[in-house]
């Protein structure tokens, strides 16, 4: 007999979960502890999705480690964090700029699915029954090819690419939560 299948929430980190640095119409991850913080909604979001029984996974694009401005340790310890703050069951990190990853065989970097396909496989994760949430285009562009519904979180960015495909746009994780059970419930 099968194992049964498990539906999941993959959360971007930096516009969904956490404060990111605005600059020039574009948002840029937190690069030390001091400027690391979470959205006063994100745990309740997060905790929402848990108690409807999803797997919740953070996918997270960190080129910052890539490029050398930030330590690998700084980012393992951000996300020790965001596990005691949030019912967060797993976190899957690419670590490549866009330019190191066009030159490795990998599809780790989202729009890339590589990160959704390794927590599926652990995780036995359905992701046709699962949900993408993000805030840039690359995010929609990565649920979207791994099967999952996806979810934009608009922020407002007038230096990005504009997501095209998701299912709902929202303004917050804990309007994406809301429109997510929902969606799972019909």
């Amino acid at each position: 007999m099968a194992a049964q299948l498990n539906r999941a929430v993959f959360l971007d980190r930096d516009g969904v979960l956490t404060v990111p640095e605005f600059r020039n119409g574009r948002s840029y991850a937190a690069q030390s502890l001091e400027t690391f913080h979470f959205y006063p909604n994100a745990a309740d979001g997060v905790k929402s999705l848990k108690e409807a029984g999803f797997i919740i996974v953070v996918v997270t694009n960190q080129p910052d480690v890539g490029a050398g401005l930030v330590e690998r340790s700084l980012i393992d310890t951000m996300h020790d964090r965001l596990r005691a703050a949030m019912p967060v069951d797993d976190v899957e990190v690419a670590t490549e700029t866009r330019a190191q990853a066009q030159g490795l065989a990998t599809d780790r970097r989202k729009p890339g699915i590589g990160m959704l396909m390794s927590a599926a496989k652990r995780w036995n994760i359905d992701l046709n029954s699962s949900y993408m949430v993000g805030d840039r285009a690359s995010d929609i562009e990565a649920g979207l090819a791994a099967g999952c519904t996806s979810v934009f979180i608009d922020l407002g960015y007038t230096n990005e690419l504009v997501a095209t495909g998701q299912a709902a746009t929202v303004s917050s994780v804990s309007e994406a939560a809301a429109w997510i059970v929902r969606d799972a419930s019909k």
